[in-house]
């Protein structure tokens, strides 16, 4: 046995110290020092056969490695594989992280009951029956799906040896412990240990590692940082508990884009693709109201279109207040003050509440122009048609400037029945006979005098 060692992690990134202090050097938190037991062998959980222990590495010219694209694990699920990048890498170790209670457990139970692999569920928090009741709901009969109950990384690795599977599903991640460090399942220690003795495995066998992370109240994957830069790809499955639409976003993705975006619809038998995401993102009304604003964006390489909110009221307080939901709040002040300072309304005395529905949250900054309508049509109490749309930025002198790729976003509008939509003259459009009215505008005096004019 290998002499014990008391050891000090931050708890927040990871970093290791040799003994207790108040403040992190690395992230600068206060008090997420604490002390762990670990004990340290030479051995490790996973055993390579002597066949792999031969396979030695050498340097190779650029030109001379094989760029032949690898052939992906087609995962039956469009939305999932849009967010990978077209599927699952062999040998790749993926990290999906969530609230509790979002859906985590159930999309990937679902994609291992769907798959034409082999897979291995692996449960360290539910028991085979209450895994087998949830199974029954989405898709009770499959014979490619197995189920184990298991915590101890050194136990799994038998089991896999045995079963051979194509894929391996861990929940969770923080559930897992090994003997090769003795602490609590969850610390700092066992997460890395165990998540380094998963990457050894996957890199070895080619056969890809789906990890169920948790979440801390801040948002983020619970346990250290380098956790995060230890795996291959990081998937956040966001959403409100109290709606039923679920979003998967890649924060970070070795073999494609982070930009993609997945849209889900929770049900009783299990979650829904949405493949036309505008269908739950604009409202479904029949009176035209004032305040609403439908504007062009862009997920990834997904065009969609959101509605805007706002209502604009007098102050009751002395100070306005200025409350957005889905949108940056700092890009409203900016916002409201071209339109005090160039457009010359007077919002400076007025409370302004934003928001984008479908509960989503935007970056594009082509929704600016959308924002502006959706205010001054509360501002004004004017409604805007229900077949206008806008994507166009808006600058700080007024001006409305060009988007990119805004050809597809005129193509969305088009196809989901959209009349009209406002884009910035210095665009380059290159569509021939468009069914929808392009109006090119180059200033917000001109959008309010099409609009309200």
């Amino acid at each position: 046995m290998a002499k014990l060692k008391t050891t000090f992690f931050c708890q927040n990134c990871g970093t290791q110290y040799a003994k207790w202090q108040g403040q992190c050097n690395a992230c600068k938190e206060w008090n997420t020092i604490a002390e762990e037991i670990i004990q340290k062998e030479e051995k490790t959980a996973w055993k390579p056969s002597a066949t792999e222990n031969k396979r030695v590495s050498k340097p190779l010219k650029i030109n001379e490695i094989d760029s032949t694209q690898e052939v992906r694990m087609d995962t039956t699920d469009s939305e999932l594989n849009r967010v990978l990048g077209g599927g699952i890498v062999p040998g790749s170790l993926i990290l999906l992280g969530g609230e509790p209670g979002i859906g985590k457990s159930t999309l990937l139970l679902q994609i291992s009951l769907k798959l034409p692999y082999k897979t291995l569920y692996v449960s360290g928090e539910e028991s085979q029956k209450q895994i087998k009741m949830r199974a029954e709901r989405i898709n009770p009969n499959s014979d490619n799906c197995l189920i184990l109950t298991e915590t101890k990384t050194q136990n799994i690795f038998r089991h896999i040896v045995e079963v051979e599977p194509d894929i391996v599903i861990i929940d969770s991640i923080q559930t897992l412990h090994t003997d090769h460090i003795e602490s609590t399942a969850g610390s700092i220690s066992q997460i890395r240990e165990t998540t380094a003795e998963l990457i050894k495995f996957a890199k070895e066998t080619n056969i890809p590692v789906i990890l169920i992370g948790h979440i801390t109240k801040d948002g983020n994957i619970a346990g250290p940082k380098i956790l995060e830069h230890m795996v291959d790809t990081v998937l956040q499955f966001e959403g409100d508990r109290n709606h039923v639409y679920r979003i998967l976003r890649s924060l970070k993705n070795r073999f494609g884009s982070t930009a993609e975006l997945g849209i889900y619809e929770m049900q009783g038998s299990g979650l829904r693709e949405v493949s036309n995401p505008s269908e739950i993102l604009i409202s479904h009304r029949e009176e035209e109201l004032s305040g609403t604003a439908i504007a062009a964006t862009l997920e990834g390489m997904r065009p969609l279109m959101i509605e805007i909110q706002a209502l604009v009221s007098t102050s009751v307080y002395g100070t306005p207040q200025r409350s957005t939901t889905g949108y940056n709040a700092k890009r409203l002040n900016m916002i409201l003050a071209v339109l005090e300072k160039r457009a010359g309304f007077r919002l400076g005395t007025k409370d302004v509440f934003l928001n984008v529905t479908g509960g989503i949250s935007v970056d594009d900054p082509a929704i600016d122009l959308a924002v502006v309508a959706a205010i001054l049509s509360s501002n004004e109490d004017i409604a805007v048609g229900k077949d206008v749309c806008f994507a166009g930025e808006v600058g700080l002198s007024g001006e409305i400037r060009p988007v990119n790729r805004v050809e597809q976003r005129i193509q969305e509008a088009e196809k989901l029945g959209f009349a009209t939509i406002f884009v910035s003259k210095y665009n380059k459009i290159a569509l021939k006979n468009p069914l929808i009215k392009i109006v090119l505008v180059s200033k917000i005096e001109e959008v309010v005098e099409q609009l309200f004019g």
